[in-house]
């Protein structure tokens, strides 16, 4: 493959806002056929599953990644630290410690983590985290966003001193909507979801003048020196107008991305009415600010296509779930969308192919879809409760492990921790 010149770690933004819509979601009784991968229909989702504690003790745990070579899990918080926990339970030192570089409050924090796809051989691991404004930020911009590759040592249970790689840095307007996720896809390509960067309503609908509102795609391997990246060669933007990091855009805040089967699914948080999930295809336009989820966002009338700088008329593309926000007659409605991944777990087959998310509010209870066989419907969705002595009332992030096992991160009644679906027993 080949790969264009190494990119610039720093990239200018302009001030811009942001803010996306809530979507009304299939309820339990609108059932529709999914794929032959999945349940056969949404009422075959199970009513309850339970919650099997991994880790406890936790205070805003955002991240988890499983090693391929040990029976071990990394856990970012969003304070700065990434635990590692064996089956012994935590060791005593934190993976990483970036406590007195990260900064929090608001929505900025330690926001994302990903392993690289050969860590077993290059012991690369990935973070994303707000820091203070650097040295060409604008002066009206609240702090900058930094992508960072580190190293571990041949064991995997420390990060090597003085191994942070600045990859890029993200001009950050507010201290919320700033997205955060990272995750490698089956391209081998590094991922990144970037927010709007805050104020409702604006951002989303220029791709000539920053990243924000994005998803984005670089190559972190192909770059002459460390820190440095490239572009792959397709990239949608690559020999047009816009940056050419640029996969899809038209996000308010893009909330954890994840991959499945070539599949690449995009939660981003609502404004006031409506929260979605994404299929993303590349160069997709999903509509902030123009719409939320299929529905306008301010005007009764919008147009079906993008008018904004370098967008060149490219049709907006519709979510695959939606929901609206509280109060609203359906048994799926919540304040902000987590995303989640498919499950695709031998220990739970009832939920075999499902896309299963949830709410921050998650108040005992979790999301999961099922695919359409009309792929242009939105996929039936429902609610899945949560059985047994352990539930969630806030819910921040999910992950999945080698075996398709997925686990739910967020607060009990009582503590913070990582906490593996299970079959309701």
């Amino acid at each position: 493959m080949n790969r264009s010149s190494s990119r610039r770690r720093f990239l200018t933004g302009a001030a811009v806002g942001a803010a996306t819509g809530l979507v009304g979601t299939a309820s339990r009784s609108s059932a529709a056929s999914a794929d032959t991968n999945g349940p056969d229909d949404i009422e075959d989702i199970p009513d309850e599953v339970g919650l099997e504690t991994v880790i406890d003790g936790l205070g805003f745990p955002l991240a988890v990644e499983f090693p391929p070579d040990a029976n071990r899990r990394y856990v970012a918080e969003r304070d700065g630290n990434i635990w590692v926990h064996e089956p012994n339970g935590l060791r005593g030192k934190p993976l990483l410690d970036l406590r007195e570089t990260v900064v929090t409050g608001g929505e900025r924090g330690l926001l994302g983590m990903t392993l690289h796809p050969d860590f077993a051989e290059n012991r690369r691991l990935f973070v994303h985290y707000s820091a203070p404004r650097q040295p060409g930020t604008p002066r009206r911009f609240d702090h900058t966003g930094i992508i960072a590759a580190f190293e571990t040592n041949d064991k995997g249970t420390r990060v090597r001193s003085d191994s942070e790689r600045v990859v890029l840095e993200i001009p950050q307007p507010a201290n919320f909507h700033n997205g955060g996720d990272l995750a490698f896809g089956p391209d081998g390509y590094l991922y990144a979801g970037i927010g709007a960067g805050g104020g409702g309503g604006g951002g989303g609908q220029d791709v000539t003048t920053d990243l924000l509102g994005s998803v984005i795609r670089i190559d972190v391997d192909g770059g002459s020196a460390a820190g440095e990246y490239t572009i792959p060669d397709d990239n949608p933007l690559v020999g047009r107008k816009g940056l050419d990091e640029y996969y899809a855009w038209g996000f308010r805040n893009p909330w954890r991305l994840s991959f499945d089967d070539g599949d690449c699914f995009v939660a981003d948080v609502g404004e006031n009415d409506y929260e979605e999930v994404n299929r993303i295809e590349k160069g997709g336009n999903y509509g902030w600010n123009v719409k939320e989820g299929t529905h306008c966002y301010r005007e009764k009338d919008c147009p079906d296509k993008a008018s904004g700088p370098g967008l060149g008329g490219d049709r907006f593309q519709d979510p695959i779930i939606e929901y609206p926000h509280p109060p609203a007659e359906k048994n799926v409605s919540g304040v902000s969308v987590i995303g989640g991944y498919v499950s695709r777990s031998d220990t739970l087959p009832a939920l075999e192919g499902a896309y299963v998310f949830g709410d921050f509010a998650a108040n005992g209870r979790l999301f999961a879809a099922i695919r359409p066989d009309d792929n242009d419907e939105l996929w039936p969705t429902t609610t899945i409760g949560i059985a047994g002595e352990t539930s969630l009332e806030q819910l921040y992030s999910f992950g999945r492990d080698d075996d398709g096992a997925v686990y739910a991160l967020g607060t009990t009644a009582d503590t913070g921790g990582l906490f593996r679906i299970v079959p309701d027993t």
